[in-house]
């Protein structure tokens, strides 16, 4: 609405100004030598105006052509980097969809257009990655580095492939370089914090990690449970060589975290070593409440030395039930009770857990049996049965299985990787691999019409005569897995009628039906079959029709380049750089 207003105010003055003008008297006469001009007023304001319009048109179309190259210049940049920006995004799209021919082309495109964009040197890198090309990698990367901007970025992408090549040395001087560009950058110092701790520096871990806490790259209860851990690790260290500063580390580690079971051992043990029972005490109820462990179970029956293993019993007996039902609890128990010759103590706390057994439970039971009652042959079934039981937890960290705690991962190099847990399941064997892919190969087995469409996994067999005889004397589980052939479910079709119970033993017999496949079909779904694939078939002589290439504006031109041009559209050209 104001430049309205400012418009039509304008137009106002304009108009007054004219009538003014039209309205004023008198002559402009203009004498140069002979040459003499006389006119009105008006028309000499009028001449005047349309003078002063020429000379501005004249400037700007002088302005323009002095311009031109500059403008043409500039605009052939901007193509440029318009194209290289083009290049960069959907290279960076194909490597996220893990093209590596699109990737690769549009890197090229982005080096050839945009050759100073840092993002131009990363889509090189990625590109050379995903297609493998270390070599072509590392160039990139080192081309970062030297760069300011991308300097950080580039000794990160050097790191990885260090890492990738399993160079160490390499990894941990990059590393440290890039803690000098960035102190607080969080992947140089979880490096250097694994690098210092596979290597036992662990008073160069605690500075580290304490620099980090001092960054604000982790909070305090991180921080404290870090450094308890760094701590134990330490004290575990100088156990056998510098026992004052281990016992001082131990100390600070149980403070800082209460519920680490390696730092509440070795605490516990200094304390009983210095006849602190109840303050040891204390500290493995601490934490056996927050996770029961066989090596807290441990500590505790022993933390008063001297005492008799009727003794220890009373005081696992106490520890256990602070936490009842827990297995570890019943283990610990059971454990003080054979060393004490309880034998009945023992079997009544591992009664619950006797009917599914984990390995801790059948080997404890076949050493009651043996030592109870030297039953070597109940022993050794126990022994079979820890072979086959479930597994019970220990410290594991990334899948990897450890018989002890260490403060790091040795695949990761993440601290306090290490857990009390149950290991993952194993994978099956080869022979059940076997029969997995020759099930699935099978495809579906027909079923009989008396069977329902899923079958329980193991059909009752149909009892015959032989099966209603008298058993034979038993034999061992190991006979009877070489002379007896693998157990056959049986099932009879609705069709064949009754068993005739009275027939010898041979004409009973059935062919045995099939495993059932691992997938089921489903009746109620009908899918159509594919139709058939018809291959074409071409001479050896005959190349065939060549693919029409797709086409792509950005793409490099697969014809020669051509000369250079004159006239002049070739000066524009040579001109606009």
């Amino acid at each position: 609405m104001l430049r309205i207003i400012l418009f039509l105010l304008l137009i106002a003055l304009a108009a007054f100004g004219a009538a003014w003008v039209a309205d004023q008297t008198g002559d402009v006469v203009l004498t140069w030598g002979d040459l003499r001009i006389e006119t009105s007023m008006s028309v000499f304001v009028l001449g005047f105006v349309v003078a002063v319009i020429v000379a501005m048109l004249a400037w700007a179309l002088v302005r323009a052509l002095w311009r031109a190259p500059e403008r043409l210049r500039r605009g052939h940049r901007e193509r440029r980097h318009m194209r290289g920006r083009h290049a960069i995004t959907h290279g960076l799209l194909a490597i996220g969809t893990g093209d590596a021919i699109a990737a690769r082309r549009h890197a090229h495109i982005a080096r050839r257009d945009a050759q100073h964009d840092p993002l131009a040197l990363l889509l090189h890198a990625q590109a050379a990655q995903l297609d493998g090309d270390r070599a072509g990698a590392q160039r990139a990367f080192r081309a970062m580095a030297e760069r300011e901007e991308t300097r950080l970025l580039g000794l990160r992408g050097l790191f990885v492939e260090a890492q990738r090549a399993d160079d160490p040395v390499a990894a941990v001087t990059i590393a440290e370089e890039a803690l000098k560009v960035a102190p607080a950058s969080p992947w140089a110092s979880h490096a250097m914090l694994g690098f210092r701790c596979a290597k036992g520096d662990w008073d160069g871990a605690l500075q580290l990690l304490d620099s980090n806490f001092s960054a604000g790259q982790i909070d305090k209860t991180t921080h404290r449970r870090q450094r308890g851990v760094l701590l134990t690790a330490r004290a575990l260290e100088l156990a056998a060589r510098d026992r004052d500063l281990s016992r001082e580390s131990a100390m600070e580690a149980v403070k800082l975290a209460p519920t680490l079971v390696p730092a509440a051992v070795l605490a516990a043990k200094y304390l009983s070593e210095a006849h602190q029972i109840r303050r040891a005490m204390r500290i493995l109820e601490t934490a056996w409440l927050a996770q029961p462990h066989p090596d807290l179970a441990d500590a505790y029956a022993h933390v008063r030395l001297g005492d008799s293993a009727r003794q220890r019993l009373t005081r696992v007996e106490t520890l256990a039930a602070k936490t009842p039902g827990h297995i570890e609890g019943a283990l610990a128990i059971a454990r003080a009770a054979i060393d004490a010759s309880e034998f009945a103590r023992a079997r009544e706390v591992l009664a619950p857990f006797v009917a599914a057994p984990t390995q801790r439970v059948a080997m404890l039971m076949a050493e009651i049996e043996r030592t109870e009652h030297g039953d070597s042959g109940r022993a050794r079934s126990w022994t079979l049965r820890a072979v086959r039981a479930a597994h019970d937890p220990v410290w594991t960290a990334d899948g990897y299985v450890s018989d002890r705690w260490r403060p790091v991962s040795p695949v990761s190099g993440r601290l306090d990787a290490f857990q009390w847990q149950t290991p993952l399941a194993a994978l099956p064997s080869d022979s059940a691999a076997h029969d997995l892919d020759s099930a699935l190969s099978a495809g579906p087995q027909p079923v009989p019409a008396a069977v329902d469409a899923i079958a329980p996994p193991h059909p009752e067999p149909v009892l015959t005569e032989a099966a209603a005889a008298p058993a034979a004397p038993a034999v061992t589980e190991a006979e009877a897995e070489v002379a007896a052939p693998a157990p056959v479910d049986m099932v009879v079709p609705a069709a064949s009628g009754p068993v005739d119970v009275s027939a010898p033993a041979g004409a009973q017999r059935h062919d045995a039906a099939p495993s059932p496949p691992v997938f089921r079909p489903r009746p109620d779904l009908h899918k159509p079959a594919p139709p058939p694939v018809i291959p074409i078939v071409r001479a050896p002589d005959d190349p065939g029709i060549d693919d029409p290439l797709v086409g792509d504006e950005f793409a490099d031109s697969p014809y020669p380049p051509q000369g250079q041009r004159g006239g002049w559209r070739g000066f524009l050209t040579r001109w606009g750089g």
